[in-house]
């Protein structure tokens, strides 16, 4: 007999204020337990170096971690002139120096060079997998790793101060795939020097906001006063893009049985306009639609035809 998973079904999304010197795993196992949780998970990784925004999916809004995992990124960072380390942050040992110290005009006069769509070399200290291992396993093993140049988007990149000579502190908004690390190894280059990442924060994934989350301790002490399920976001948060259509009674039980429901002509016509390219782990999403139904998110479902064929349905409970 298959032994029953431990924990309560609670479902939702916990926009966490993720501390330095913690794992996402880590910070996804603290979650869990305050929740006492079936199920958790998270919406893109960041080192222990890194703090700030860090969704962490519970019960059912795992399965809407692809999106989040999609959606646009806003990092806040300080660079390091004059130090390049082996892992292009504070925590590699230095192997190269350099006296040159660029200036702000020089500075602001490269960013838009890193602006747009770009090629990118990944830091050899990557989660990317080379021949089924991670990159930074490989390179902690003292291998030479020898990762591809990779297109990625980057919004916008501005320079936010120069508090020393050595420091630069900077914001960047970027897609998926996108490295810090290898930004300010790339822009210490273009500058004739080198550089490593000294301090970074992530303030914005999607629609999870540095503004409004909640730190651990925060967190448990909600859980202490009996409140924690008050610092849960709905599940739909990370589906904020998809369009949705409203769903009756009758139409979220034949949805939840797996069966495809018929779209009233206004609806699908509404579906239709909103339609926009759209690529989620590697699938098209262009046709993707959310049904909503009691106030809940009931099907992710593809509208075609004037049909809405359920692809991910979600089990309340």
């Amino acid at each position: 007999m298959a032994r029953r998973k431990k924990g309560r079904p609670v479902h939702g999304w916990i926009n966490l204020d993720k501390p330095l010197d913690m794992t996402s795993t880590q910070a996804v196992s603290a979650v869990r337990r305050i929740f006492d949780a079936k199920k958790a998970g998270h919406a893109g990784t960041l080192d222990p170096l890194a703090s700030g925004v860090l969704p962490i999916a519970l019960g059912e809004a795992t399965k809407t971690v692809p999106f989040a995992q999609e959606a646009g990124k806003v990092y806040r960072f300080t660079v390091r002139w004059g130090e390049e380390t082996t892992t292009f942050d504070a925590e590699g040992e230095v192997v190269r120096d350099s006296p040159v110290r660029p200036d702000e005009e020089a500075l602001r006069a490269a960013l838009p060079a890193f602006t747009g769509t770009i090629e990118q070399i990944p830091p050899a200290y990557s989660a990317i997998k080379v021949d089924g291992e991670r990159a930074y396993d490989l390179a902690r093993a003292g291998e030479t790793v020898e990762l591809q140049a990779r297109e990625i988007e980057i919004s916008h990149l501005h320079l936010l101060g120069m508090p020393e000579a050595d420091l630069a502190v900077l914001e960047m908004g970027c897609g998926k795939g996108a490295y810090v690390r290898a930004l300010a190894r790339d822009l210490a280059a273009e500058l004739g020097t080198v550089a490593h990442v000294a301090a970074l924060r992530r303030v914005k994934v999607g629609p999870f906001d540095a503004a409004n989350s909640i730190t651990l301790d925060g967190l448990r002490a909600l859980a202490e006063e009996g409140r924690a399920d008050e610092a849960l976001l709905p599940l739909e948060t990370a589906l904020a893009e998809l369009p949705s259509v409203a769903v009756t009674e009758d139409e979220v039980f034949e949805l939840r049985q797996g069966r495809a429901i018929v779209l009233l002509p206004n609806a699908a016509q509404s579906l239709k306009a909103a339609r926009q390219p759209r690529e989620i782990a590697g699938k098209d999403y262009s046709r993707a639609a959310l049904a909503m139904g009691h106030d809940r998110a009931i099907a992710i479902g593809e509208a075609k035809a004037g049909r809405f064929a359920p692809v991910r349905v979600f089990q309340w409970g």
